[in-house]
């Protein structure tokens, strides 16, 4: 028994390939869709070594080794206990942060450094956003995330708002350049949108084939000319003459309807202009 291929599409924290997913089993049912979950540092190493065939990661990716597409960009946001003064405001300026402890996780994905990262640093930094936030909770400072990571470990007594001069995260489809395969441009063509019959991969080809075939028989007797009587005119032809003669044989009067008679009453009928 010959088992189908699967095709595997790793993702990072914050990416929701749902949507993708579910347009994928719909073009290629035959094809099982694995949906691989890995931490935000460990997209690129995925696809470098093989254990899937794309990936929803984040920028920046070696060039020279993965083919990308960018997606978007997210906003950045700085979360913060509900109670805490920065609450009050809109939007959030890192100058705001100039007094605040702000968590580096080691899995940053605002390719944040030392000194870039705003605020007070931390004595340690949290191994992962996870981390952070638990200790944000603490109330022991603030993060600065992607508003999905906000969203994805999101707690009651936290909230957020976004900073608009702040880094921010570019989210991109990736995957080996020399393994660009049938099955990756079916997937490059679901996510840019393309329909079943524009997209390049297995999809068309089975689009296609789904299309009904017409009847060649049908096909011949709409492209046959109607049958004419003798004398070249068409059948029916005669019906059409007598509805546009009203009826009546050629050269034939109406009984009753002396010559002239219409004339004679058109004049009847014009008003005399009184003197």
């Amino acid at each position: 028994m010959q088992v189908n291929p699967s095709f595997r599409l790793a993702y990072v924290p914050g990416v929701t390939p749902g949507k993708w997913a579910r347009v994928w089993g719909e073009r290629l049912p035959d094809v099982p869709l694995d949906l691989v979950a890995v931490p935000s540092t460990e997209g690129e190493r995925t696809l470098r070594e093989g254990e899937a065939e794309v990936g929803l990661i984040r920028l920046p990716v070696d060039k020279d080794v993965l083919s990308a597409i960018p997606l978007y960009t997210e906003t950045t946001v700085v979360v913060f206990p509900k109670d805490h003064w920065l609450a009050a405001a809109e939007e959030v300026a890192l100058a705001d942060l100039a007094e605040e402890v702000v968590f580096h996780p080691l899995d940053d994905t605002l390719g944040l450094t030392a000194d870039t990262l705003p605020g007070r640093p931390a004595i340690a930094r949290p191994d992962t956003t996870e981390d952070a936030v638990e200790l944000v909770a603490a109330n022991v400072g603030v993060l600065l995330v992607p508003q999905s990571l906000a969203r994805l470990h999101h707690r009651r007594d936290l909230t957020y708002r976004p900073v608009p001069e702040a880094p921010q995260s570019r989210v991109a489809l990736a995957w080996p350049q020399e393994a660009t395969t049938d099955l990756v441009e079916e997937f490059i063509g679901i996510v840019r949108g393309r329909t079943v019959n524009s997209s390049r991969g297995r999809g068309a080809g089975a689009a296609a084939e789904a299309q009904p075939k017409g009847d060649p028989k049908k096909a011949a007797a709409q492209r046959k000319p109607q049958q004419q009587k003798p004398g070249g005119q068409k059948a029916g032809g005669q019906k059409a003459a007598g509805q546009r003669g009203g009826g009546q044989k050629p050269g034939a009067q109406r009984s009753g309807a002396p010559k002239g008679r219409g004339q004679a009453a058109a004049k009847k009928g014009k008003p005399k202009r009184r003197s």
